[in-house]
């Protein structure tokens, strides 16, 4: 069965760091891009960062750019979310997707979702 399995999230101070990771399984992992979205309390699910293995393209929305760095070791069929510079804001559950390809823009990232993870959660405090 194809599947998705996020791991990593915590408690983390503002300022801190923290890595989440997604592993995939029951599927050609590098035929897929893999993207991050998070979904805070009363708030709409939102695009985060995207990652091309094809060709080694990622991109990220405004909101994390030069804060969150998306890696990918397609040996073990897992991606990263190494997520630095963390603020309150970011606190949410985050979820790994297996997409058709990364678009340009974060807020197209889920209509090109095939497959979502079940997520985890991220807590950022003041």
């Amino acid at each position: 069965e194809v599947q998705l399995v996020e791991s990593g999230g915590g408690l983390v101070q503002a300022g801190g760091s923290l890595r989440l990771s997604c592993t995939a399984s029951g599927f050609t992992f590098d035929d897929y891009a893999i993207g991050w979205f998070r979904q805070a309390p009363g708030k709409e699910r939102e695009g985060v960062s995207c990652i091309n293995k094809s060709d080694g393209y990622s991109g990220y929305a405004d909101s994390v750019k030069g804060r969150f760095t998306m890696s990918s070791d397609n040996a073990k069929t897992t991606v990263h979310l190494q997520m630095k510079f963390l603020k309150p804001e970011d606190t949410a559950v985050y979820y790994c997707a297996a997409l058709f390809a990364c678009p340009i823009a974060a807020t197209l990232y889920a209509q090109y979702v095939d497959v979502w993870g079940q997520g985890t959660l991220v807590t950022v405090s003041s």
